[in-house]
């Protein structure tokens, strides 16, 4: 079991502090999911975690420091998706995921029969097989998605962290990717840390919330006890009902005809 340790974290972007004493601990096989109104700082926390960011703080994986780690070595720990990740055009699926095995190649080193081999098993086990030869620009925003998370997955990395993985997807290709995403972590016995907008989605998925606001972390938790009408009219400066449907809290916009 790998543990991700986070204590004190932060970022600072020019003369602003963009997040700020920012701690966690998640485990393989959990789901920690950060919500918070735009500007919150929950893309900045997750890069900062990925190593994308300079941060301050201290992270601790099995006891080792992150920060101290050169890229290659904390990719093989840590493996990360962007909210639009750079796909480039006229390159090919199965060489795009295959690139998720950089990390762990020697600087000048080609790809080995194991890595040829665990990208195939990766594209099979998302159903990508059948797409490995297919350029990345024709693929829709699902199928990039996944191939996304295919590469991410190659790296073989126990804590995988996704930047809003269902961004301008529709309900289908939302619940395709979550429920994907639900095994992968039970599955690998992978942690997972996502960031969402959609706070009934982030409800019923994810073992845990931590909402963020500005730069901090003011709730942490299970849905039913992060998302409460208060704290959601607080920090949104939303109107909502929560209605608890099977054990999870589903957030609904109240109308305004309706309050009245």
């Amino acid at each position: 079991m790998t543990k991700l340790a986070v204590a004190n974290l932060c970022v600072d972007i020019g003369n602003k502090r963009i997040v700020d004493d920012f701690s966690l601990t998640i485990t393989t096989g959990q789901w920690l999911c950060i919500i918070g109104p735009n500007g919150a700082g929950k893309s900045t926390a997750l890069k900062a975690l990925a190593g994308v960011v300079p941060s301050s703080g201290v992270l601790l994986i099995d006891d080792r420091d992150l920060s101290a780690m050169k890229v290659r070595d904390r990719a093989c720990w840590i493996s990360y998706v962007a909210q639009d990740p750079i796909m480039p055009v006229g390159m090919s699926v199965f060489d795009y995921v295959l690139l998720g095995r950089t990390a762990h190649l020697n600087l000048l080193a080609t790809e080995s029969n194991y890595d040829l081999e665990t990208t195939e098993n990766i594209l099979q086990e998302l159903a990508l097989d059948s797409f490995k030869n297919r350029s990345l620009d024709s693929l829709s925003g699902g199928e990039r998605q996944r191939v996304a998370i295919a590469r991410a997955l190659t790296q073989q990395s126990p804590i995988l962290l996704l930047d809003e993985p269902t961004t301008a997807l529709d309900i289908g290709y939302q619940q395709d990717v979550l429920d994907l995403i639900n095994r992968l972590r039970k599955d690998k016995k992978i942690a997972v840390i996502t960031t969402m907008h959609d706070l009934t989605v982030a409800g019923i998925y994810p073992d845990e919330l931590l909402l963020l606001a500005n730069g901090q972390i003011v709730a942490q938790g299970s849905a039913l006890e992060v998302l409460t009408v208060e704290r959601i009219a607080h920090y949104y400066g939303a109107r909502v009902r929560v209605i608890i449907d099977d054990g999870k809290p589903l957030v609904l916009p109240e109308h305004m005809d309706r309050q009245a």
